[in-house]
């Protein structure tokens, strides 16, 4: 199988891998400890934990701190829920995990619109708002936001900026500007089932779990020492090949452009990240594709909204109709993608759309 779904989740790298296994060991090596105990094992468990955040933290500006969670929903929550606001600001094209937060906390949301290109535009932030949400990279259609001048813009209205960087930390520079950032180990080739948020210096939440009081008070629950391994790991290796994984992806991009040439791009073709390529091609049935063509990973528009039976909102605000929306696809590629998985399966996705007749 060709795997074309890197908005989805990423490949485990192999030196993420290796950082978590010392932690997954039997009793021999004591390897499974408690990070929370005060035990020569415990302390060790919580050393690595520690080595792991250093690592997580090292993507983002100095005058922050790292608390880990069990995903970047769980972040994200936390950012939203731990504090008191009376008005918030989210763009249209936000993942479930803000659209749906912000729906349920209770005050008064304003929604950020977004022009064709899916871009967010930097209009005046309403006065009252306390806390503006808009993401680095989409997830559906990779287009790259001006987080820097909304991050000003929220600050000049006197609220705190919440970034979804969930599609860009260990790709691209930070957000600048941001007083919360929420990001996710595997999606930048690190291991499922652990995220984290990282907090401006001077930024206090209240927790949203209560127990044991781990995480500096914000995050109760016994934490995974082989799970903060391999995000510390992941890390550092993003950090070092940001520019190696950029230039990759940006050569799979130009060669899938040239093969699905007569596919129409959604979003902006220049501000994004080139490991996203969200394509429509009119009265196609995506669904029939796929089942044509099962051994290739990729995504029928939105991954999150695969299955619903509903168009992508993110497509619908970019001005999509519903039918150009349900005829899109999403492929995504990045370290691990060779040239060759692009050219074959571009090829044979062009192949499988001609048989329909579009």
């Amino acid at each position: 199988m060709i795997y074309l779904d890197y908005q989805a989740t990423t490949p485990l790298a192999p030196e993420a891998r290796e950082a978590m296994m010392p932690w997954l060991t039997g009793p021999e090596a004591m390897g499974f400890a408690n990070p929370h105990s005060p035990h020569r094992a415990g302390r060790a468990a919580a050393a690595a934990v520690e080595v792991a955040r250093e690592q997580v933290a090292a993507l983002f500006p100095s005058g922050g701190r790292v608390i880990f969670t069990g995903s970047a929903t769980e972040a994200i929550n936390l950012a939203i829920f731990g504090r008191k606001y009376r008005q918030l600001a989210v763009s249209t094209i936000e993942h479930a995990a803000v659209l749906d937060a912000a729906r349920a906390y209770d005050a008064q949301v304003h929604w950020l619109e977004t022009d064709n290109n899916g871009i967010v535009a930097d209009a005046p932030i309403p006065p009252g708002t306390n806390l503006v949400a808009v993401m680095q990279v989409n997830n559906e259609i990779g287009t790259i936001q001006p987080v820097a001048e909304l991050a000003c813009s929220a600050h000049a209205a006197g609220a705190l900026f919440l970034c979804d960087a969930v599609q860009g930390a260990g790709k691209l520079a930070p957000p600048d500007g941001a007083d919360m950032i929420a990001l996710s180990a595997h999606k930048l080739y690190g291991p499922k089932g652990i995220g984290a948020l990282w907090l401006r210096d001077g930024v206090e939440l209240t927790p949203l779990l209560h127990g044991g009081g781990q995480e500096q008070g914000l995050r109760s629950g016994t934490l995974s020492p082989a799970l903060c391994a391999g995000f510390g790991a992941a890390a550092a290796l993003a950090k070092v090949r940001m520019a190696e994984d950029a230039a990759h992806v940006a050569t799979l991009w130009l060669r899938a452009r040239e093969i699905l040439s007569g596919w129409t791009l959604n979003g902006d073709a220049e501000r994004r990240w080139h490991g996203n390529l969200n394509v429509c091609k009119d009265g196609l049935d995506v669904a029939r594709l796929m089942s044509d063509l099962r051994d290739l990973a990729f995504s029928a528009g939105s991954a999150c909204a695969s299955g619903s039976g509903r168009p992508s909102h993110v497509l619908r605000a970019i001005g999509l109709s519903d039918r150009q929306a349900k005829s899109s696809v999403r492929i995504g590629f990045g370290r691990y993608t060779t040239l060759g998985d692009v050219e074959d399966a571009c090829a044979r996705i062009n192949a499988a759309a001609a048989a329909q007749g579009v």
